[in-house]
């Protein structure tokens, strides 16, 4: 008899693994929840699910803000660009968010 009814959600290592069996895992929470007597294993997968969830809002969000910087320094770097082009995106990066990271009003 094999295993695996959840993609073998057991061996996941690290967040990308997690990313990869995210439904697997969202299926755990729920199967774990209906047994009744493992709410403290459902707990904790569930806690997993929503730490993952806001790393992925906010890493989302910083993607976002970071991603005209990196690749003015790629394209700089791999000579399609001058470093003219880092200065002026990072300007704008620092013009639209505080030392903090949060977005000006």
């Amino acid at each position: 008899m094999s295993g695996g009814s959840y993609n073998y959600l057991h061996e996941a290592q690290d967040l990308e693994d997690l990313q990869a069996r995210r439904f697997d895992l969202e299926e755990m929470a729920n199967r774990l929840a209906g047994l009744g007597y493992a709410q403290d294993a459902a707990r904790e997968t569930e806690e997993l699910l929503v730490l993952y969830r806001q790393w992925e809002t906010r890493a989302t969000v910083r993607l976002a803000r970071l991603s005209d910087v990196w690749k003015a320094v790629e394209w700089w770097d791999s000579n399609d660009s001058s470093e003219t082009r880092v200065h002026e995106a990072l300007a704008k990066y620092r013009d639209e968010h505080d030392d903090t990271g949060a977005p000006h009003g």
